[in-house]
């Protein structure tokens, strides 16, 4: 039996401070381009994604998105479902997911859609299956270019299939959805990461939620108290003042970040923006910075745009913090020049008292031997971006009374 709810706490009008809707997962929408993982077009199916929500609640309600699409989009029908160890519906849990009472939607090119509350008791950590079936055709999917979960895509409408079959393709990035958000029924916040590909998390394991935020989710769950979601918009290659991969942080600032249910705190991890203005241009690094249009930064550019997302966030009461920028010494795109600037800002993040808490995360990954590169043992392999022990190393360095 499905089961959807519809009480006078679905409104957010006249609810007490701190009560009501939060983000509880997320991912940034982009357009799909030969820079990132996209999902070639396709029709009559199906795709189920896993995904790993921070803090739990009594009910849920999913965000969709078209808002790259070039056609509307019809969903013509969604399950969402607890799911086991191996990425199946846990027994009972399937739900119908509606929209405005109904089973399937159309969304226009350019728009998000909201589902219905969904009554589904959810726990913190929870696992979510959610199915969506597309009738149509669909040729510009609005995606996320994921590195550390993935899903499946099915022919045909496959949302009542409690797992998925042999049939089922990879999918190489996740489509159209976007966003989870709970109802706790008890004071919660968000912590939202506006954040690059370290935050995105290459180099973790996919499927296994190692990202940095993922693992300070779970500290902030074992801690107790307050239910403190974190929400990752991260994206890989992305940077704060120009487009690229994906559009700028500082333009995608106002969706990804201030429209948050529950926004309490903002964190801003974005370090591409020097790197990619100073790295030498050789055959290596040519066709990658290629993709990467816009005039060069220097350091008061960054300084000015870190000002402007902690303005904006504090006009909506968050608070707002601030991670260092953690070295990249031995990979293609070190320059010296770049790793001075990089130290530059670095020493006004600390010092500047610009913001409500310091993340840094450059004293935690940086080699005392060499302060330029990342200590062995931290990053994937490529000097770059961490690995496992790294982003774990990052979430076990956050001060979690910062979020308090």
């Amino acid at each position: 039996m499905d089961h959807v709810i519809h009480t006078p706490a679905d409104s957010e009008v006249s609810v007490p401070d701190g009560v009501g809707w939060v983000r509880t997962w997320g991912a940034s929408p982009q357009a799909p381009d030969d820079s990132v993982s996209s999902i070639d077009a396709f029709e009559n199916a199906t795709l189920r994604q896993l995904v790993r929500i921070s803090g739990g609640g009594q009910r849920i309600r999913v965000r969709l998105s078209n808002e790259y699409g070039t056609e509307r989009l019809v969903i013509g029908a969604a399950r969402v479902a607890l799911a086991d160890a191996d990425g199946a519906d846990r027994e009972g849990s399937s739900r119908a997911v509606l929209f405005g009472g109904r089973p399937a939607v159309t969304v226009p090119a350019g728009a998000p859609v909201l589902s219905d509350p969904i009554d589904l008791p959810v726990d913190a950590l929870a696992r979510l299956a959610v199915s969506l079936y597309v009738p149509g055709r669909v040729d510009t999917v609005t995606c996320h270019g994921t590195f550390h979960a993935l899903g499946l895509l099915i022919p045909g409408d496959a949302t009542g299939l409690g797992a998925p079959p042999k049939e089922a393709a990879p999918l190489p990035a996740q489509g159209f959805l976007t966003a989870v958000e709970a109802w706790p029924g008890t004071p919660a916040g968000a912590v939202v990461v506006l954040g690059d590909s370290r935050a995105d998390g290459i180099g973790s394991t996919p499927g296994t939620d190692r990202r940095w935020t993922d693992l300070l989710a779970g500290r902030l769950h074992a801690r107790g108290g307050r239910t403190r979601c974190v929400i990752n918009q991260g994206i890989g290659g992305n940077r704060l003042l120009s487009d690229g991969v994906g559009t700028a942080a500082l333009a995608r600032f106002d969706r990804d970040v201030l429209a948050t249910p529950g926004l309490g705190h903002v964190v801003v991890a974005v370090g591409n923006d020097l790197v990619f203005s100073f790295a030498p241009r050789t055959e290596e690094t040519a066709g990658f910075l290629a993709m990467f249009p816009g005039g060069p930064v220097g350091v008061d550019d960054i300084i000015a745009a870190h000002l402007q997302v902690a303005a904006r966030a504090r006009a909506h009461g968050a608070r707002v913090h601030a991670a260092t920028i953690a070295p990249y010494g031995g990979s293609e795109m070190y320059s010296p020049e770049g790793d001075q600037a990089r130290e530059q800002v670095n020493e006004w993040i600390r010092t500047s008292g610009a913001f409500d808490g310091v993340l840094d995360f450059d004293a935690v990954w940086r080699d005392p031997a060499d302060p330029t590169r990342i200590r062995a043992g931290l990053h994937m392999g490529d000097h770059l971006h961490g690995n496992d022990a790294g982003y774990a190393a990052l979430a076990e360095s956050v001060d979690l009374s910062l979020f308090d």
